[in-house]
């Protein structure tokens, strides 16, 4: 795939006007108060096979609707004294896998909260989290983009998202996690929402957004045709009298107007031949991202991003702000 979007020097600029509620911070509001209305319920069960120098649990707390979340917590196991903690969630399909797929932070030094993705999980690494939430019976395509969105209260992403925000709270009920030293991270829809945490969570230290998703969803589907975003576009074409609708619900789960509240410094990646997440997209909520940050961009890639070379450039952000 050739570049086939705008220029990086024109991308370095793009800052698209943001289509906002006027209830949008009140809808979170609402929405994590009443989640929070129900106990944390968080759980850690050691978890096997045991490894030699990392120390995984179980982990189970409660998230949007109280209902229960899966995760991983993994620790060093020499470690002395709570340690930072990296907040994981996953991209589109993926769940949480195995606790030994995740030993990049534990094996530099972190805590590492890796969080299950509610209903996903059975595309690419499986997953051990329903998504129960029940009574929803808006038509969708096959996937969750769709799931519920005629509705900002019944829509999949407003539990995903809270989900997210619960996942740094339950990182920080651990001892070994020091509460005031927890950053987010994630990958294509992991991504996306590490970029709604930061919004809604106002202290975490600082997020990483790799090649992220859930972003500028208008442009998404315009400058695409398959991928994820395609499931948006193929509802459209069968719901022509529902575009009105569905670009409203939109607008509270779009990453562009998070990045507008996100204070905490920030490192994102992007990839100039991405055909899952368009560069536009990413840039539009790079460009309103109200925090210090930096973008690392790969101009020959697709939605594979950087890879290796962005977990390098990770670590490093990382080291510097956690000054360990």
């Amino acid at each position: 795939m050739a570049h086939f979007d705008f220029p990086l020097d024109e991308l370095r600029q793009y800052r698209p006007e943001r289509t906002e509620p006027d209830d949008f911070d009140a809808f979170w509001s609402r929405t994590l108060d009443e989640a929070r209305g129900h106990p944390l319920d968080v759980r850690f069960e050691p978890a096997g096979p045991r490894l030699a120098t990392v120390e995984a649990f179980d982990v189970t707390f409660a998230g949007f609707g109280g209902q229960p979340i899966k995760a991983w917590l993994l620790v060093p196991r020499e470690r002395r004294g709570p340690l930072p903690c990296i907040v994981e969630t996953i991209g589109y399909g993926g769940g949480r896998g195995h606790a030994f797929d995740w030993l990049f932070w534990a094996s530099a030094g972190y805590a590492h909260f890796v969080m299950d993705t509610r209903g996903q999980g059975s595309v690419w690494r499986h997953g051990d989290t329903p998504d129960v939430h029940g009574g929803d019976t808006s038509p969708q395509h096959p996937g969750f983009l769709t799931r519920g969105i005629l509705d900002p209260d019944t829509y999949y992403y407003r539990r995903l998202m809270t989900d997210a925000v619960r996942a740094v709270e339950a990182a920080r009920a651990h001892p070994d996690v020091d509460a005031d030293r927890v950053a987010v991270t994630g990958v294509s829809q992991g991504g996306g929402l590490s970029i709604a945490v930061a919004g809604l969570v106002p202290d975490v230290a600082f997020a990483m957004p790799d090649v992220p998703f859930l972003c500028h969803w208008r442009r998404a589907i315009t400058v695409i045709d398959g991928g994820s975003y395609g499931e948006l576009r193929r509802f459209l074409q069968n719901h022509r009298h529902r575009e009105a609708e569905v670009f409203g619900t939109l607008a509270y789960f779009d990453g562009v107007n998070f990045a507008a509240r996100a204070r905490a410094d920030a490192l994102f990646s992007v990839a100039l031949m991405d055909v899952k997440c368009p560069p536009s997209t990413v840039f539009a909520a790079y460009n309103h991202y109200a925090g210090a940050k930096q973008i690392r961009v790969y101009p020959f890639n697709d939605h594979e991003g950087g890879e290796g070379f962005q977990r390098v450039e990770q670590l490093a952000f990382a080291r510097e702000r956690f000054g360990v």
